[in-house]
């Protein structure tokens, strides 16, 4: 089996391309992968995404980082934050390389990708590619929970629910997993849910997180059905 290396890019990209069209999106793929061919930054993405999801084609995670590899040398940001998520696994015919994949998160969250952002954190958080840093991880899941990423908010949340990286702090960890919620996260409903279960940064209301862990199984979180359960065997306080 050929593994495919995949070298660090220079951190010198150009802007990010166009946003794509949605005509591109809608073309089969034998016409993107013609227009990817001639040197068409987007099409390059469309195909890289193709290969990764199986849209249209087979899937091949090592063609997907080729493509989505020619794309980024372009400096489209988002097939440089796709290559790093193949990157950081590893795939069939496709080498694991954390440092890589750290470096380049770190180059896309510097340019204002906040996916990126927030698996920089993920980076930090685990010590993946690097030291784990809670400061650092907390610093970049904060950068992404400005830019409204739930991913980061509930990142960051649980760090100031535990204290990790960041001095504990029940109210402003409530606000994060609020925010989360307000997009119809799942897991921030669930974790909002846990709040008010608790009485962690507000006061405690059984009935509210029944509601939240209620939501967030409807958004598909399988884990909030332990807690619907628990919640629905231990008796509601009467409501004077």
């Amino acid at each position: 089996m050929r593994l495919i290396p995949v070298l660090a890019l220079a951190f010198v990209l150009g802007s990010t391309g166009p946003v794509l069209s949605q005509a591109l999106k809608e073309l089969p793929f034998d016409k993107q992968l013609t227009l990817a061919n001639v040197g068409d930054v987007d099409a390059q993405f469309e195909v890289g995404l193709a290969y990764e999801t199986g849209k249209n084609v087979k899937v091949d995670e090592a063609e997907a980082a080729r493509w989505f590899r020619q794309a980024a040398l372009q400096g489209n940001v988002e097939a440089q934050y796709h290559l790093a998520r193949l990157v950081a696994r590893g795939a069939r015919g496709l080498k694991q390389d954390l440092a890589t994949a750290l470096k380049l998160y770190q180059d896309a969250a510097s340019r204002g990708h906040p996916q990126a952002m927030n698996a920089l954190g993920q980076a930090y958080q685990q010590g993946k590619g690097t030291e784990a840093d809670l400061a650092k991880a907390a610093e970049w899941y904060g950068k992404a929970a400005d830019l409204r990423l739930a991913d980061a908010q509930n990142n960051l949340g649980m760090l100031y629910l535990e204290g990790k990286g960041v001095t504990r702090d029940l109210a402003r960890a409530f606000k994060l997993f609020e925010s989360a919620a307000a997009q119809n996260d799942p897991w921030g409903l669930n974790n909002l849910g846990g709040m008010y279960e608790m009485g962690w940064g507000t006061t405690v209301d059984a009935t509210r997180a029944l509601e939240l862990y209620r939501q967030s199984l409807a958004q598909g979180n399988g884990k909030a059905q332990q807690n619907i359960e628990r919640l629905e065997a231990t008796p509601l306080p009467a409501v004077n």
